[in-house]
């Protein structure tokens, strides 16, 4: 493996409606399908000649940004668990505004918003055994479609920090933004790019 490329999801229904995303399965607005669309266009174009793997949420606003890529690549898609967005237990299926009204606060990576919410630390757990089976790919190029939270907590991880940086420091991208995350012929890992929004133009 040469490269990981991710993909935060395209614009969806909730980023347009007040209602929470976490594990309430939302499909992409009309914008959201044809940034995904745009964002296939350019990618496919740089991978070109390239092998590709691509592991996708499978959360539909996640794999409808992936569908479009895995067309133009001729790929198929690989959907794991570990890569949704943070399962936030009670409020799934709420308001964004329910969610502020009734929450506790997160004071650590191992507190819970509500009883049957995951922390952060349990996000990274996960992602932590997908990242050993990424980095021992034979494709030329990994490609991971997910969400904002899983995202940022992957580029912490990528950098091989402790999971308690995540009380420390934050990565945070946008809708349909794309990272590239490197591995130096030292072994030295490197972020060449956090969460570019110019492949949906």
């Amino acid at each position: 493996m040469e490269q990981i490329v991710t993909i935060q999801h395209c614009q969806s229904v909730h980023h347009t409606n007040g209602m929470l995303g976490s594990w309430t399965d939302w499909d992409l607005t009309e914008l959201g399908r044809e940034q995904a669309r745009r964002i296939a266009e350019r990618l496919a174009a740089e991978l070109a000649g390239q092998s590709v793997k691509i592991f996708s949420s499978d959360l539909k606003r996640a794999a409808q940004t992936a569908a479009p890529l895995a067309a133009k690549l001729g790929v198929e898609i690989e959907y794991r668990q570990e890569l949704r967005e943070r399962n936030l237990g009670e409020a799934v299926g709420q308001s964004v505004a329910w969610l502020k009204g009734h929450m506790t606060p997160e004071h650590t990576i191992d507190d819970k918003m509500f009883p049957s919410a995951h922390s952060r630390r349990q996000v990274w757990q996960g992602l932590a055994s997908l990242c050993l089976d990424v980095v021992g790919r034979p494709e030329d190029t990994v490609v991971l479609v997910s969400h904002g939270e899983t995202l940022g907590i992957w580029g912490l991880l990528w950098l091989q920090m402790e999971p308690e940086a995540m009380e420390r420091c934050l990565i945070w991208g946008s809708a349909g933004g794309v990272s590239r995350f490197e591995i130096e012929p030292d072994g030295r890992r490197r972020i060449s790019r956090i969460s570019d929004p110019s492949y949906m133009r």
